[in-house]
């Protein structure tokens, strides 16, 4: 029983520790933004970017063999 003393604020500083950290992250803006991430992801404008980039070498390549 005597190992109480110890755990019980342990576990007290660890959650409040953890409580604070969480509000930090509210504050800060750590969650303003959740629905970027996952929309970003299904995006394709990298498909189009190389798409672009190798239809423009291959124009350079058309006009750089006539």
């Amino acid at each position: 029983m005597n190992v109480l003393v110890y755990l019980v604020p342990l576990a007290l500083g660890l959650g409040l520790t953890g409580l604070f950290t969480f509000l930090w992250a509210l504050r800060s803006g750590q969650y303003s933004d959740v629905d970027g991430a996952a929309l970003r992801v299904l995006s394709d404008d990298d498909l189009q970017e190389t798409q672009e980039t190798q239809e423009t070498q291959e124009t350079e390549d058309r006009r750089g063999l006539a």
